[in-house]
């Protein structure tokens, strides 16, 4: 975490003063990337790095410190915190090659002024609501700046508290925001355990000006005063004849600030690695859960079809647009219309290629997972076996099936003069010509109203500036946009009990009109089972926080 983590003071006589900071230094010179990476032990950068805050001697250290401060003012006992003699403290982290440095200021100029800065705006500027808490300010210039103010009881401080902060200074604003839970949740905890201190010392302090009888009582006017004591000679004795003591002392702790390196260190580190930047990837495609078990339901098939040698070929369709053409607009519409709502659509004809290709082209028009294909039968599937069923022309289709309005027949009706004449060149021949002499039947029941991404289709396919590669993509976005509908309602169904009109209202949010409803339904059975139970856990995890 690149950031500055500091103890602040605002003394009565000399204003806000940074006590005590900690910062990180990076080693350059170290690349996490490498696979053979050396400790920091066996990093010369880093070995150089450390030792410049103790290679040196104390003399050295302190006007290196003090060179750049002098214009500092005066301070007393209460704004000081490490002697002038003191190198400061450092803490190495071998792995990572980090170098946390503790010490009275930053040890580079720009740094000083920054952090000088927030320190003054936390204690005089920005109050936040009963004076204690955590606040946010800041701008890009000078930085953002995490501040968390609170008071320490002193026996010998006017209202016997002194007010402190501890402040968190850095660039990335929106790294600081959201950081917030981890600072205040530690930042507290390290307060109160200041307090603790303070309070047991103040009350011990207590203890023995009440045994002395020179502890402080509340007078009837509400002034605060010992007892045959006027309040004049307090203010008095309350002005510059005394000094201040320093927070070690307040706190009766001679290791504080060893302490608070050892947690400002601990808080850096552990904030920096909470918070890391990571490549997120949204919910998989249902497509992706289902292109293995399509390429494994074409496997059987080209085996089944491979083994089938000898049968009689014919021309073969290429596109919607090709069905289209051939077919003309009344009869692909009803086709397309079936296969939409998820109607079982059963292709009847001699030549078993011509039979699967016209198969092949209507199933790109619903998503993978809600295709169920025989290529070529000579027996009649029901439809909760297969929705696409390729069948010879000797096959019947059973009185049920042709009683119900759900199932659409195309019979391709083959020319005898032309049942042998195609060679295997011919074969992947597109052009219209070559279904000369073939004819065409049709039979399904006619629709009234139609889904709104069946006109879409229609438009796409009868506009003639579309390019065949425009329009195959832009009808894999028309059912990228249909899915995440069937996503939307799959989750609302799942969700609970619902009424009529809340289905409604989402449909007319989902911009789906009530034709639609059954185009939905069918689409959600192209949800693969992994897919499913992954929308249910972000559903449920959802509903739960």
């Amino acid at each position: 975490m690149n950031a500055i983590i500091a103890l602040c003071h605002f003394c009565e006589f000399h204003g806000p003063s940074v006590l005590f900071c900690t910062q990180a230094f990076h080693c350059e010179a170290h690349d996490p990337l490498k696979e053979a990476c050396t400790s920091a032990s066996e990093c010369g950068a880093c070995i150089k790095r450390n030792s410049t805050h103790f290679a040196s001697d104390t003399q050295e250290s302190s006007s290196s410190c003090d060179s750049w401060a002098s214009s500092r003012p005066t301070q007393c006992e209460a704004c000081k915190s490490l002697d002038h003699t003191h190198a400061g403290y450092i803490s190495i982290d071998r792995e990572a090659h980090i170098s946390y440095y503790s010490n009275r200021s930053p040890e580079q100029p720009e740094l000083y002024s920054v952090v000088r800065q927030a320190c003054v705006r936390s204690l005089s500027c920005e109050v936040c609501p009963g004076r204690e808490g955590p606040m946010f300010f800041g701008e890009e210039t000078s930085g953002y700046v995490f501040t968390h103010t609170f008071f320490l009881k002193d026996a010998q401080s006017r209202g016997f508290q002194r007010w402190y902060s501890i402040i968190a200074v850095m660039k990335d604003r929106i790294y600081l925001v959201n950081s917030w839970p981890f600072l205040v949740s530690h930042f507290r905890e390290l307060i109160d355990d200041l307090q603790a201190k303070a309070t047991a010392v103040y009350d011990a302090e207590h203890a023995v000006s009440v045994q002395k009888g020179q502890h402080i009582q509340p007078s009837t006017n509400g002034y605060l005063f010992a007892p045959g004591m006027a309040p004049d000679i307090f203010r008095r004795q309350r002005g510059g004849n005394k000094t201040y003591r320093g927070i070690a002392d307040l706190l009766g702790d001679k290791d504080l600030f060893a302490s608070l390196h050892q947690r400002f260190s601990w808080m850096l580190k552990a904030c920096g690695n909470r918070v890391t930047e990571k490549l997120l990837e949204g919910p998989p495609k249902e497509e992706l859960f289902t292109d293995l078990e399509m390429q494994r339901e074409d496997h059987l098939q080209d085996t089944n079809t491979n083994s089938q040698e000898g049968e009689v070929s014919g021309p073969i369709f290429t596109s919607l647009r090709h069905i289209l053409k051939v077919l003309g607009s009344h009869k692909f519409h009803l086709l397309a219309f079936h296969v939409i709502q998820g109607n079982q659509v059963i292709v009847r004809g001699k030549n078993q290629k011509t039979v699967e290709s016209i198969l092949d082209c209507l199933k790109v028009l619903i998503p993978s997972g809600c295709c169920s294909c025989v290529p070529y039968s000579t027996e009649y599937k029901d439809s909760w076996q297969c929705n696409f069923l390729g069948l010879v022309p000797s096959v019947e289709i059973p009185p049920h099936v042709l009683s119900s309005d759900l199932f659409v027949l195309l019979d391709v009706i083959s020319p005898p003069e032309h049942a042998s004449e195609y060679s295997i060149g011919e074969q992947l021949s597109s052009e219209p010509d070559d279904f000369q002499g073939y004819g065409f039947v049709v039979c399904g029941k006619e629709n009234t109203t139609d889904p709104s991404i069946l006109q879409k289709i229609e438009e796409g396919l009868e506009n003639a500036n579309l390019s065949d590669a425009v329009f195959d993509q832009l009808l894999v976005c028309l059912k990228e946009e249909w899915m995440d509908k069937v996503k939307v309602i799959f989750k609302f169904a799942r969700s609970g009990p619902s009424t009529s009109e809340d289905k409604e209202k989402l449909l007319r949010i989902l911009g789906a009109k009530p034709e639609d409803e059954i185009v939905l339904k069918f689409w959600m059975t192209g949800l693969n089972k992994q897919y499913r139970s992954h929308l249910l856990t972000c559903s449920s995890t959802g509903s739960s926080s």
